[in-house]
């Protein structure tokens, strides 16, 4: 614990090492930027000291099926191994030939949730082939990290992501980068007020700077948002100093660095 806050990085990609600085590469390519760390689990571990990290929520997404138990026994295995400081999300992929069996293994293996990235995965939002995830998660409370918004394609954005929200009234969903990466003004107008819809500052910060950033976080509320740095993309402990110099109170504080995270994946 540092700063006297208990502190969950909630919004981390890890990836096995033989295919880290590789996976890495893709995502700085696709959004044009350079990462700052290599996605492996152990430079993670490296700076969590330093950070002043407690706890990390991790995982990694499917660009097809049959990578969708793979990644869910890595993901699995680095949180066995991380002497309680990490909690896995699995990955599913909406082409998957059976679903239910992807859901009941992410179970059996100790994951809290699903991460899904519609714009690598290449899927809408609202695509018919989705339903079924929904309906699985609904039905089994799983919560979905969700990457949100691209103002260059059209898979995650506000339009796509609030009818969701409203057929699936029993499904939490984490809208990553306050609900729609390089699109905030409209996510803001278009996503408030709904229930079961929650938001991660992660890539955030670096494109709005921290005073927008807070007035995004205070239009939704501080009881329905997550810090995350957006690991490797972005260094955990730059992200925590820049969340920290948005003024927030202590209650702010506790309730989005640990709390809203707490109750959201359980544990």
């Amino acid at each position: 614990m540092k700063n006297n806050y208990f502190v969950i990085d909630s919004h981390c990609h890890i990836y096995p090492d033989k295919i880290a600085v590789a996976a890495t590469g893709h995502t700085d390519k696709f959004y044009d930027v350079k990462a700052k760390h290599d996605g492996r689990v152990s430079t993670l571990f490296g700076l969590k000291e330093k950070a002043g990290i407690d706890h990390f929520i991790v995982q990694s997404v499917a660009t097809t099926p049959k990578q969708v138990r793979s990644i869910n026994e890595f993901i699995a295995r680095s949180v066995s191994e991380s002497c309680g400081c990490m909690t896995g999300l699995g990955t599913l992929h909406p082409e998957s030939a059976d679903m239910k069996e992807d859901i009941r293994h992410l179970k059996e293996l100790g994951l809290h949730g699903v991460k899904l990235h519609p714009d690598i995965q290449q899927f809408k939002i609202d695509d018919y082939r989705c339903l079924k995830i929904y309906e699985l998660c609904e039905e089994e409370q799983l919560p979905i990290l969700m990457h949100t918004g691209d103002s260059r394609y059209d898979y995650s954005n506000p339009n796509r992501l609030r009818p969701v929200c409203e057929i699936f009234t029993g499904l939490t969903i984490v809208g990553a980068h306050m609900g729609g990466w390089s699109v905030w003004e409209e996510a803001c107008e278009k996503l408030k007020g709904l229930p079961n819809l929650y938001f991660d500052c992660s890539s955030t910060f670096r494109w709005l700077g921290p005073e927008a950033t807070k007035k995004l976080i205070l239009e939704h509320g501080c009881d329905r948002v997550l810090f995350g740095s957006d690991y490797p993309m972005w260094d955990p402990g730059e992200e925590l100093k820049t969340f920290f110099s948005m003024g927030l109170d202590e209650k702010q504080n506790k309730m989005i660095l640990s709390e809203n995270a707490r109750r959201i994946y359980k544990f």
